[in-house]
């Protein structure tokens, strides 16, 4: 198992409000926007993107930090085996990713998660 993305989330009432500051001063492109959910980056590069939401999706709360692994299933027993508190999931959005949230030990909820396939 390897971690390919980490990305911060920033949690807003008004996420399209981040447009000035991201897309327009900073020249970031928009790559991803579900209306609770605007992810900013640059094309081609999964390295640099920052996502401003007012929930998680699914009605859950936004996590502090989203990360894509290659094997979430993996990943889920492996957290789970260490005694790590899960808040939600294993389950597959409509979106098209498959996802679990779990507290880290400073208490931030973290968002794992694998693209489908």
């Amino acid at each position: 198992m390897r971690v390919k993305r980490i990305v911060a989330n920033i949690h807003s009432h008004n996420v399209s409000a981040a447009k000035s500051f991201y897309k327009d001063m900073l020249e970031l492109d928009l790559l991803m926007d579900h209306g609770w959910i605007e992810t900013y980056g640059l094309l081609g590069e999964e390295s640099v993107q920052i996502s401003f939401a007012s929930q998680g999706g699914s009605n859950t709360p936004t996590p502090d930090l989203s990360i894509e692994v290659d094997d979430v299933d993996a990943m889920f027993k492996r957290m789970k085996s260490a005694g790590y508190k899960i808040e939600y999931g294993l389950v597959d959005e409509p979106w098209g990713v498959r996802r679990f949230y779990v507290r880290d030990p400073f208490g931030k909820l973290i968002n794992i998660l694998a693209h489908g396939n």
